[in-house]
């Protein structure tokens, strides 16, 4: 199934989103509207603000204000994509340039900056303070393993709990705090609370692990980024610790050279360690544990179409190419 079809449920609100989008990226800077939707316009699954529009309905909240939150997890996502590319020195994303490679470093930085600071005015301006206590612990967590992914790079003895922590803080927060919301505006119960809460993690889990499984399987034009990039940028992800905790000497050794010195110069050799090892395998179980982890955090919610788009997700997540 594709996302379309799966979006199908929340096509109307997703257009409203879209609308909240565009109405709050104004700004009477000129740079700061050039950059800002620069990167919005630049598509991508919008699988963030879509989990929160999903649990509000799987909840039966009847209000509005899951529109205004769904764009504040797009900012807040989004602010991170424009901090992460000018860290990484990525050149390309979802197909075209980088925002940092179109506008230089200091404006992606800065109109990162701008999007996190209007995504905390849009959320104080809902006046729900559980909800400003998640956005906000989320920001934090996923700060904190943006710097977890930058002490791990070039490091060759991570383990794959250290990678797993990563990613959960990371990518998975802001799936798990989406998810989360839906729960807190319908007033849901505790239990089915903390259900979407782990459905969100478990799916933002398997979501990240498909993505370092892409960049030594897909297609460029596919996934939209360079192929390659990971092992670049020195990130041990899941199918490299598999290539060195399981590979042949002369494999594992080859793993270990390439990350601990960066650059692409041994990515040819490295997909061939990656494939001949079954590492791409692997890391696609662990994909799929978290993925079935999903689902089974859904048990407690009532049997609605929303249901089944959220279990469908779950089962995109795995399946996808891009």
């Amino acid at each position: 199934m594709n996302l379309s079809a799966i979006y199908s449920l929340i096509a109307s609100d997703m257009q409203a989103v879209d609308a909240v989008i565009r109405e709050r990226l104004y700004s009477d800077v000129p740079l700061v509207r050039q950059v800002a939707e620069y990167i919005i316009a630049g598509g991508g699954k919008r699988m963030r603000p879509a989990l929160l529009l999903l649990s509000s309905g799987a909840v039966a909240y009847p209000g509005r204000q899951h529109l205004e939150l769904a764009a504040v997890v797009e900012f807040i996502h989004t602010a991170t994509l424009l901090h992460d590319d000018v860290v990484d020195e990525s050149s390309l994303r979802r197909g075209r340039d980088t925002a940092n490679t179109e506008f230089g470093n200091a404006a992606s930085v800065l109109v990162g900056d701008f999007l996190y600071s209007r995504a905390f005015q849009m959320m104080v301006g809902v006046g729900n303070m559980r909800v400003m206590q998640v956005l906000a612990d989320a920001t934090n967590i996923i700060a904190e393993g943006e710097v977890l992914q930058l002490m791990n790079c070039h490091n060759a003895d991570i383990d794959v709990e250290d990678y797993l922590r990563v990613v959960r803080y990371k990518t998975a927060k802001l799936f798990e705090a989406a998810a989360r919301l839906g729960a807190i505006l319908g007033q849901s119960s505790p239990e089915i609370e903390a259900g979407l809460a782990d459905y969100g993690m478990h799916l933002g889990t398997a979501f990240q692990i498909v993505d370092d499984v892409l960049d030594y399987s897909g297609e460029e034009g596919e996934i939209g980024k360079h192929l390659g990039d990971d092992l670049a940028e020195g990130k041990p992800t899941l199918p490299l610790i598999h290539v060195m905790r399981n590979g042949e000497p002369a494999q594992a050794e080859l793993v270990r050279n390439a990350l601990e010195q960066g650059g692409r110069e041994a990515f040819p050799e490295i997909i061939k360690a990656v494939q001949a090892t079954g590492a791409l395998g692997t890391a696609m179980d662990v994909a799929q544990a978290e993925a079935d982890r999903a689902k089974q955090a859904l048990i407690a919610l009532p049997d609605t179409n929303y249901r089944e788009a959220l279990i469908q997700l779950s089962a995109f997540a795995i399946t996808r190419r891009h």
